[in-house]
């Protein structure tokens, strides 16, 4: 029989609810970044082009540990509900063991970057600017690993909303500081690009405080954190969640990599073309964060009908997803397009940057919507915890195919900063095409090997 669309309502309610908060969520840290970049660029091209710079070496790090802890939502979501709480208790511990060694790693690296930013090619004033600021990114992400494991674990029991609740407060709090430390109100010094770094350390010290306390409340929550034994700390359960995590937080990566080096080219071509990529990257990057939510929403919702056998509905959820996320990206694409010459005035003063930030925006505008497929593509492959071909078909179309041509592009060819953001329209299409590919494929697998199991059991 037919699907109808409205067989699909139930399924974009259920969906919805999951989603909805996750979207706030994650759009919270897009509206912060999206502040920084509005408050920082009124101090002038050069400070918005600094923080472009710290920002694009800085996310690689941070979005690959993010999708690392991500690992998490699909395997204690499938343990909740066939209500394994044993099983969930492990993952949560083993997970945590696991955040931390490889946040440790991460925040290692990216402070050896420190001494080295005034050799990656850059305006010397954008260099000597951005380190600062660049290094309490580094010292916050300790903190925001903390925030994001709890989030990651309450996610998988199907519970999206604290998350939601505590990121509003910290993202209000930031942005509030935001204003003091950077233009020095109130009696503070004006501390400029490093203001806006030391009102997000501020605040992600706070997430993880406010998490702890919340989690206290909640006799099933607590009760997971409060069956930690050391004796559950096992190499075989830590290596369970890596197998998962890492895979995703290299996907994550390379995506990210393909927009930072991006950035990278982009400063090559002077302090004006940079900020307008910074523009452009961050309202796009708002548009991400949404669908992002959707992605994760995916995630969960996959995993759950996943462990109860329940194909049809994993189905039409991840289906759901799929429309869901192409009226978002729809309105958003118009949103960028139809706008183009005056969002730019929002961030700057200068009419060379305004005007070369247009341009890019259109661009931005036309990858929406492949953008958004391979994101839900993604998030249904992840509920599925296949997770290491989309690692490769993603190292193909970001790094093999994306950056390439985006050089191409933007020197030889003579398009500049056009020439990268067309090459990104490129590269998210041939993501969004395999990893769809690719969900067909596994779900057809996986309800076939199910059902051989079904009838070999009777």
């Amino acid at each position: 029989m037919a699907t109808k669309w409205k067989d699909y309502i139930p399924f974009y309610r259920r969906n919805l609810k999951v989603a909805v908060p996750i979207m706030l969520t994650q759009l919270g840290g897009g509206i912060v970044q999206l502040a920084d970049t509005i408050m920082v660029g009124h101090l002038g091209t050069e400070e918005l082009a600094a923080a472009a710079f710290a920002n694009s070496i800085f996310i690689i790090g941070l979005v690959f540990i993010m999708g690392a802890t991500m690992g998490l939502t699909p395997l204690i979501g499938a343990a909740f509900v066939r209500k394994q709480n044993g099983s969930v208790a492990k993952l949560l511990h083993n997970g945590t063991a696991f955040t931390l060694l490889l946040g440790l790693t991460i925040t290692a690296i990216l402070a050896a970057l420190i001494p080295f930013l005034d050799q990656m090619g850059q305006v010397p004033r954008v260099a000597e600017l951005a380190g600062p600021y660049y290094t309490t990114l580094v010292i916050s992400l300790l903190p925001f690993l903390a925030f994001c494991v709890c989030k990651q674990f309450l996610e998988g029991l199907g519970n999206t909303k604290i998350a939601m609740v505590i990121t509003i407060i910290a993202n209000l709090l930031n942005i509030f500081m935001n204003y003091i430390f950077i233009f020095g109100k109130w009696g503070c010094p004006q501390f400029g690009v490093f203001g806006a770094g030391l009102a997000t350390l501020i605040s992600r010290l706070l997430m993880p405080i406010m998490f702890w306390f919340v989690l206290k409340r909640n006799q099933l929550w607590w009760g997971f954190i409060q069956a930690f034994r050391w004796k559950l700390l096992n190499w075989t359960r830590i290596l369970k969640v890596a197998k998962i995590g890492l895979p995703i937080g290299g996907h994550m990566l390379l995506e990210t990599a393909a927009f930072a080096l991006s950035a990278i080219m982009v400063g090559w071509l002077g302090a004006t073309p940079l900020a307008a990529y910074q523009i452009a990257q961050n309202i796009s990057h708002i548009a991400f964060m949404m669908i992002t939510g959707v992605s994760a929403a995916t995630t969960i919702r996959i995993s759950h009908q996943l462990g109860m056998n329940d194909f049809y509905a994993l189905r039409m959820a991840g289906n759901a997803s799929i429309h869901l996320c192409l009226l978002v990206n729809a309105i958003m694409a118009t949103l960028m397009i139809s706008l183009r010459h005056h969002i730019p005035w929002i961030f700057t003063t200068e009419a060379a940057t305004a005007t070369a930030a247009a341009p890019l925006l259109v661009l931005a505008g036309f990858f929406q919507i492949s953008d958004g497929l391979q994101a839900v593509g993604a998030g249904i492959l992840r509920g599925l915890t296949d997770v290491k071909r989309p690692m490769f078909y993603a190292f193909i179309a970001y790094i093999c195919i994306n950056l390439p041509l985006g050089y191409i592009l933007a020197f030889p060819a003579g398009m500049g900063a056009s020439g990268v953001w067309t090459a990104f329209v490129v590269g998210l299409s041939i993501a969004a095409v395999l990893f769809h590919i690719r969900c067909h494929k596994q779900i057809n697998r996986l309800e076939t090997a199910y059902r051989q199991r079904k009838n070999t059991a009777s």
